[in-house]
Order: C-alpha cells, then structure tokens, then sequence
C-alpha cells in the first residue's frame, strides 16, 4: 500500500471515530428534563448533591410555604372559626416539581413561624401537609402524568383526612380545653366536610397550576 492510501484510510478512519464520539453527545442534549429522577440542570431533585440552586429552590417554596399559610380564609359558614390556608398547595406543587423530599422539606419548615404562635397547630398543619403531598408526590414520580398527579392526590387526600381526624381527637384537647368526646362529635358534621372541602380545593388548585409551573422551573433553568 503507498504512503498517500495509507494516510487517506488514517483519516477516514479518524472521521469515523469523530462521528461516533458525536452522536451520544448530541443524543444525550436532546434528552428530555425530569425533575424527580435527577435530570433537572438545577440539581434539585431527590437525587445527587445539594448544590446551591437546590437550596435555593427548596428555600424558595419554603417560603412560599410560610406565606401562604399565613392566609387565613374561612370557608365553611358552619365552623367560621376553622380557616383555610392555601400552603398545602406549595407543598404539594414543591412535591410534584421536585419529589418526595422536598414535599417533606417544605411541609415541615412552611409551618416553622407558627410553632412560636400556636405549636399544637402548628403540629396538626405540618402532619396533614406531608400526610397530602408526600404519598402524592410518591405517586406522581412512578407515573408522571395527568392522571398520576389525581392518583397520588386522591390517595394523599385520604391518608390526610384520616391524619387529620385522629390529630384532632388527639391533640385539639390538650389546648382547646375540650374533651375527646366534645371533639368526637365534631367530626361528622365539622371536622369532616371541613376537611374534605379544604383538600378539594388543594387538589383543583394544584392540578390547575403544576404543570405551568414545571414548565416555567425547566425554561429558567
């Protein structure tokens, strides 16, 4: 073989191994995000290292957690004196967004300000927030959908109600000087459609806002 056919078959060969250096890569950029598997650019989902745009987003929703409990609306003319926050929506948006983890996160340190105010409520609000959007947020990772979303929050609204009417029999007469009995028969017509009322409006809300939402975190990042 002469010189110049060698080093002609030299480059060839060299393009070829270019060429298939190339194509993972550009397959690899057209990936799609997903936020709870890991995928996300901003390093926020339950896996791998907290960076600092992960802190940033969990302290973020924290404090979209804090505020949004901080509004008080009553709802059911019944009871004027039970009021609805919002801040479980937060929770279970944070959940979808970002996974269990942060479901857990924001749940917990959304109600931080109240436990200096009203801990016994304070304890109620935290339990019913990570009893609705963790099982949600559980859900929605293994099938991330429209209708995994309505899975994980039909099941997250039924371990919350229940979470809620044992919480309320247990804790509510340590500091409403009421006894179990008094808070017992709250539950049918109070407790109950109060609650139900309240998770409805979480899951409408955050089935109406989620998806907008991830889209705008996945275009920023």
């Amino acid at each position: 073989m002469s010189q110049s056919s060698a080093m002609q078959s030299h480059t060839d060969s060299d393009r070829s191994t270019a060429a298939a250096t190339e194509t993972p890569t550009a397959h690899t950029a057209n990936r799609p995000t997903d936020h709870a598997v890991g995928a996300h650019s901003t390093g926020v989902a339950d896996h791998g290292r907290w960076s600092t745009r992960r802190i940033a987003m969990y302290a973020l929703f924290v404090a979209l957690a804090m505020a949004a409990s901080l509004i008080e609306l009553p709802i059911f003319p019944a009871a004027p004196w039970l009021k609805y926050d919002p801040s479980g929506i937060v929770c279970l948006v944070a959940g979808f967004a970002f996974g269990p983890y942060a479901a857990a996160i924001v749940s917990i340190l959304g109600f931080l300000p109240h436990v200096f105010t009203s801990p016994w409520g304070a304890l109620m609000g935290m339990l019913v927030a990570l009893a609705i959007s963790v099982p949600a947020s559980l859900v929605y990772r293994r099938k991330r959908t429209r209708r995994g979303a309505m899975t994980g929050m039909a099941l997250g609204m039924v371990i919350a109600l229940v979470v809620a009417l044992i919480s309320n029999l247990l804790v509510t007469p340590l500091y409403a000087h009421m006894t179990v009995a008094q808070v017992a028969a709250m539950i049918v017509p109070i407790l109950l459609p109060f609650n139900l009322l309240k998770f409805a409006i979480h899951a409408v809300v955050t089935f109406l806002i989620y998806k907008p939402i991830t889209t705008l975190l996945d275009h920023a990042a």
